[in-house]
């Protein structure tokens, strides 16, 4: 158990959350279901009510605590990739599973958790010391949903590239 996890609000599908997200991103894992002790305003004795799982080395718990509270893109996660074939594979897994796709990299799990699939590449060219680059990276991006890596590289390398 580390120092500190976040906890993420389910209404009632921690489990199956947790079980794509182990299925979809490397070193992750659900690591333990905890059943509630008895009955309890979301749910009843012997239900799901809290998650253990670690999502790319990071722990987290999933707490079924019912539909008071949904996510909102005040809170995302955002996942890092090297390549195109990363980046597609983990917003195809995350859309085609009833989610939702939303702009700069931004997308939204069936659970209504919001994730940012961002290239490194992105990254390194947003954060440029050179701020023609960095401007013209992060144009590119602000018409992109999935982030296309092609483009934000021809965008870097600017008018003459």
């Amino acid at each position: 158990m580390t120092g500190i996890a976040p906890c993420i609000w389910y209404d009632g599908t921690a489990e199956d959350a947790a079980t794509f997200y182990a299925a979809t991103f490397p070193d992750s894992h659900v690591d333990a279901v905890h059943r509630a002790p008895a009955d309890f305003p979301a749910g009843r004795g012997g239900d799901v009510l809290t998650v253990a799982f670690t999502v790319c080395g990071i722990a987290f718990l999933g707490l079924n605590g019912g539909p008071q509270f949904p996510q909102t893109e005040a809170v995302s996660f955002q996942i890092y990739t090297d390549d195109q074939a990363e980046t597609d594979r983990y917003w195809t897994a995350i859309v085609d599973n009833g989610g939702a796709e939303s702009a700069c990299g931004w997308c939204k799990d069936r659970w209504g958790v919001n994730w940012q699939i961002t290239p490194r590449v992105l990254v390194d060219a947003i954060a440029s010391a050179n701020s023609a680059i960095a401007a013209r990276a992060f144009q590119a991006m602000m018409t992109m949903r999935k982030i296309d890596i092609a483009a934000i590289e021809k965008a870097v390398a600017g008018p003459a590239g």
